[in-house]
C-alpha cells in the first residue's frame, strides 16, 4: 500500500460555482420589422446558457445617431435595455450577443451604420476592462439617453462603473442638452 497513513483522507475539492453577475445590454434596430426583431432578440437572450432573469424595458424610438451626429433622414431607431443575470464570462456573452445579431440579419459593413439589430454589452457587474475586443463599461454609455433612460425604468438604483449612479449621469446628460433626440 502506497498511501501515507499519517495524512487524513480528504475528498477532492469541489469546483466553486461561478458567481452570477448582472449584465446590461442595449438593444437597437432601425431596419426591417423592428418590433419582431426585438422580440426574437429577447427570445435569444432568454435562451442564453447560464442566464436567468431577463428583464427588458419598454422600447423607445429615437433619431438615428451617426458618426456625424443625429440624422433625422435615416430610419429611426427602436431602442431598449435588457438586464440579465448570467454566469457567462463577459467575452463569451459578447460573442453570443454577436450570434443573436447575425441570426437577425446583422451584417457589419460600416461603423454606426443602419442595422437590423445591435446588441451592445453596456456593463457587466462592476467589471472594468479595455481590450481590443471588449471595453467595459461601454465607452459611450454615459452619452446615450436612449440607454440610460430605459435602464432606469428597470433599476432605479443602477450604477454605471466609472461614472456612478445612472440617475445622476442621466440627469446631467439631460441638463447639458447632450441627450439624443427622440423621434416623435
Amino acid at each position: 500500500m502506497s498511501r501515507n497513513l499519517t495524512h487524513p483522507i480528504t475528498p477532492p475539492a469541489r469546483k466553486a460555482a461561478t458567481a452570477s453577475t448582472e449584465a446590461v445590454i442595449a438593444l437597437g434596430s432601425n431596419l426591417g420589422e423592428r418590433a419582431e426583431i426585438f422580440a426574437d432578440a429577447v427570445r435569444g437572450l432568454e435562451r442564453l446558457p447560464l442566464t436567468t432573469n431577463v428583464r427588458v424595458s419598454e422600447p423607445v424610438e429615437t433619431v438615428a445617431l451617426t458618426l456625424d451626429g443625429p440624422d433625422a433622414l435615416a430610419p429611426a431607431y427602436l431602442n431598449a435595455v435588457a438586464l440579465i443575470t448570467t454566469r457567462l464570462a463577459p467575452t463569451v456573452l459578447l460573442s453570443l450577443l454577436h450570434r443573436i445579431e447575425a441570426d437577425n440579419g446583422r451584417i457589419r459593413r460600416e461603423r454606426w451604420g443602419s442595422r437590423t439589430l445591435d446588441l451592445d454589452l453596456i456593463a457587466y457587474g462592476d467589471v472594468e476592462t479595455d481590450t481590443p475586443t471588449l471595453v467595459l463599461p461601454h465607452p459611450r454609455a454615459a452619452e446615450r439617453d436612449f440607454v440610460l433612460g430605459p435602464w432606469l425604468t428597470l433599476d432605479a438604483d443602477a450604477v454605471l462603473p466609472e461614472y456612478g449612479r445612472v440617475d445622476a449621469v442621466y440627469a446631467k446628460l439631460v441638463a447639458d442638452g447632450a441627450a439624443g433626440e427622440s423621434a416623435e
